[in-house]
């Protein structure tokens, strides 16, 4: 039996200059951040059961330093989702946002 796949909501996470030391985001973690994007995302679709989620993919260039280690899941446990929801990250470079909807 073929699953289909639905997208329900999107969003990114905030664009800023984090790379400067002292930038409006230099504080904050990637897993804090992913992990207020997933529940933002769900709180955008009220019909949503947290436990429907069947996966999440995220894409993340250079996964190095704090980006290191499947971002995708450990934002995953960093969220309201429950931890049986799988997570997984995409690196391709300039199109990984594009390759994780794909």
């Amino acid at each position: 039996m073929q699953k289909t796949a639905y997208i329900v909501a999107a969003t990114r996470t905030a664009v800023a200059r984090t790379t400067k030391k002292g930038g409006v985001l230099s504080t904050t973690s990637p897993v804090t951040l992913g992990g207020l994007i997933l529940d933002g995302l769900v709180s955008k679709v009220p019909s949503l059961d947290p436990a429907d989620v069947d996966d999440v993919v995220m894409g993340c260039v250079s996964q190095v330093g704090p980006n290191a280690g499947n971002l995708g899941r450990h934002c995953v446990l960093a969220s309201n989702l429950p931890m049986s929801v799988p997570g997984s990250t995409v690196d391709r470079q300039c199109g990984s946002g594009q390759e994780a909807i794909r």
